[in-house]
């Protein structure tokens, strides 16, 4: 019952990414059910959600650099947030404005890491 050296890194291990999509989708809905007391939790849930996924595209290698991934999510987010905003009223209304503040989060986190990204070896 000897295991082959090596053999463990064939395989790929699972990865913790889609929990955290599916709960920052949750927390981004919560937020905007309870928005007169949990907006902020709107933003964070849209930010934990477009972060995860940026981290599902890094880990299966289809992007090199996580931050440009972060700045290429901001520019979705602006389009759909201003979509949504301009073209809805009430509590969809409501939707556009976080996924406009958390796009500017997104791509201020994204020009900043790209910026303060140290250089590899």
């Amino acid at each position: 019952m000897d295991e082959q050296p090596g053999l463990s890194d064939q395989y790929r291990k699972s990865s913790p990414w889609p929990l955290f999509v599916a709960f920052g989708l949750a927390l981004f809905e919560v937020g905007i059910v309870m928005a007169q007391y949990l907006f902020p939790v709107a933003v964070g849930g849209m930010l934990m959600f477009v972060g995860s996924c940026v981290g599902i595209l890094r880990e299966s290698e289809y992007i090199k650099n996580p931050w440009k991934g972060l700045v290429a999510s901001a520019g979705l987010a602006f389009a759909v947030g201003g979509v949504v905003w301009t073209m809805t009223t009430g509590d969809v209304q409501l939707r556009g404005t976080a996924i406009l503040i958390g796009g500017a989060i997104l791509f201020i986190a994204g020009i900043g890491g790209s910026l303060w990204q140290p250089e590899p070896m």
